[in-house]
């Protein structure tokens, strides 16, 4: 669905002292503004509610991050296990400009600071984005986000074998649980080309169940790489990371 955005788009950020500053001009909104921004809107647990909300840790804020479904948590694994992601705002600003004549409004679920600059998040499960007023939110929001120079993307639900796994590896995301000794041996090893199983199996003096999880904290910081397209196994293979 094509728009046309002429009207000048505004934006308004809760800041991280929780004062809220309305009606920016988009197009020089500081990113260090932004950065800092607290969750625009706030939700409640109330009996038959219809979403499923709450708060994730993630390793690269090093802090909680909410999220208002369970596709948005996905979406929240993944930015979290992805290394080029550096920083995750949720519900980072409140957009505003009119569209045909009406004053449209739109928060988006998620900001994301990567090493190819800012990435504007929108999730929505599948079967949704043929809405009309779906399609007609994320066109205008697409048009304003990319005038900038931002990158924005729509997601729904991945491949479920790929989420099952990154949902395992999050286990293993908290890096102080690990001895830095048994890791840093690990790193020092050439994983490029060896099975899941042979690396469990290395450094012999140690016990297994803790290289293993130190193994499985390296795949998850991304020091290493295997396809996640099948349930993990010990015959996947590791690749170094590029």
């Amino acid at each position: 669905m094509s728009t046309a955005v002429a009207a000048p788009v505004l934006l308004s950020v809760r800041r991280g002292d929780d004062a809220v500053v309305e009606d920016l001009e988009w197009p020089s909104v500081p990113l260090r503004l932004l950065r800092q921004a607290q969750p625009w809107r706030t939700f409640r647990w109330f009996k038959g509610q219809q979403h499923y909300s709450g708060t994730y840790w993630s390793a690269t804020m090093g802090d909680h991050v909410i999220y208002e479904s369970r596709l948005e948590l996905g979406r929240l694994l993944f930015a979290d296990f992805t290394p080029e992601v550096r920083h995750i705002v949720a519900q980072p600003f409140l957009l505003k400009t009119a569209v045909d004549g009406k004053v449209r409004k739109h928060i988006p679920d998620y900001l994301l600071l990567t090493n190819d600059g800012p990435v504007v998040v929108d999730v929505k499960p599948r079967h949704r984005l043929q809405k009309p007023e779906v399609a007609f939110t994320f066109a205008w929001t697409q048009e304003a986000v990319t005038s900038r120079g931002w990158q924005y993307e729509v997601w729904s639900e991945p491949d479920p074998h790929v989420l099952e796994n990154v949902r395992f590896l999050a286990g293993y995301r908290r890096d102080w649980l690990f001895d830095p000794d048994l890791v840093a041996a690990l790193r020092a090893t050439d994983l490029d080309g060896m099975s899941l199983g042979n690396a469990f199996r290395l450094l012999p003096g140690d016990p297994r169940p803790l290289v293993k999880s130190a193994m499985l904290h390296l795949l998850w910081s991304g020091h290493v790489t295997t396809m996640l397209d099948r349930p993990l196994s010990a015959g996947h293979v590791l690749r170094r990371a590029s």
